[in-house]
């Protein structure tokens, strides 16, 4: 009897989990049979690249993972202007592309309100090669500044950070972007405002300017002063600066002199001692003194 009703309670467990698997099964179907056709990068499309339908295919996307502003029709891509490189197999979005009827080229990928300017650089002002598109570079000038005296006026070398958190657009004529092969150019285009181009523009002719390369997601600006020759190398005052080792050891270590007056006392004057010997010469006598 107990045999028996073990029996019955293990099919009954048999057929609820079967029938719970069935379900499950059903729904999973049915979720994965809900699908939106979305284009996707058959091939690496650079920024400021116009389109065409061969760049793209379409694949299924899951409805539930639905991507805004997307692409299901390759035509509406025909001829739209990219304004981000495109990496082969990534969604393609209207919020990478420029406005419609943009023409192609670096023009298309300028944000709207701002300018570019072109920067020339070497394998050393260039950060090795290593300030790529997309990349934000920060720009210091290397000049001479001049300071007014009480007699004359003079001039002393400073470096100072001018301009930060500057997009480069373009390296060169490519505005292409490879992270893995830094490129040795000599020329960098930048994205900047009116007012920052027109600082470039006095920056590069009063003196020689360098890139420096930023963390992507840095975008606090430092306030700075430049750095000039004294406070680089921590030169002394001028009047103290042809100080022999000797004085700067003195200067540490200072010595107290003190002049002593000796008054000179009037010594008396010598005694003289003498001495006699009696002398007899025959009847004579005398006394001889030395």
């Amino acid at each position: 009897m107990r045999n028996y009703r073990g029996m019955i309670m293990f099919l009954i467990a048999l057929i609820a989990a079967t029938g719970a698997v069935f379900i499950a099964s059903k729904w999973l179907q049915q979720r994965s049979a809900k699908v939106n056709q979305v284009a996707v990068a058959v091939q690496e499309v650079n920024m400021g690249q116009k389109l065409t339908s061969s760049m793209f295919k379409l694949i299924d996307w899951p409805a539930n993972s639905a991507l805004p502003e997307s692409f299901s029709d390759l035509q509406k891509l025909e001829g739209r202007v990219t304004k981000s490189t495109l990496q082969i197999g990534e969604p393609v979005l209207a919020a990478k592309l420029a406005p419609e009827g943009s023409q192609g080229g670096l023009s298309a990928v300028i944000t709207e309100g701002k300018r570019a300017i072109t920067v020339r650089v070497n394998d050393v002002v260039g950060v090795a090669g290593f300030a790529l598109p997309g990349n934000f570079v920060d720009i210091i000038v290397n000049t001479k500044k001049e300071e007014s005296g009480e007699s004359n006026k003079s001039t002393k070398d400073i470096s100072k950070i001018v301009l930060e958190h500057i997009l480069v657009l373009a390296v060169a004529q490519e505005a292409g972007r490879d992270e893995t092969a830094p490129k040795v150019v000599n020329a960098v285009t930048l994205e900047v405002t009116p007012e920052q181009a027109e600082m470039i523009d006095l920056a590069r002719s009063i003196g020689d300017l360098s890139l420096v390369l930023r963390n992507q997601a840095d975008v606090q600006d430092t306030k700075t002063v430049g750095v000039t020759k004294n406070s680089l190398l921590e030169v002394a005052p001028a009047h103290s600066s042809a100080a022999t080792p000797a004085t700067e050891l003195s200067a540490q270590h200072p010595v107290v002199v003190k002049k002593v007056f000796i008054k000179a006392k009037t010594l008396p004057q010598q005694i003289e001692h003498k001495k006699c010997t009696k002398v007899i010469t025959g009847l004579t006598e005398s006394m001889e003194c030395f």
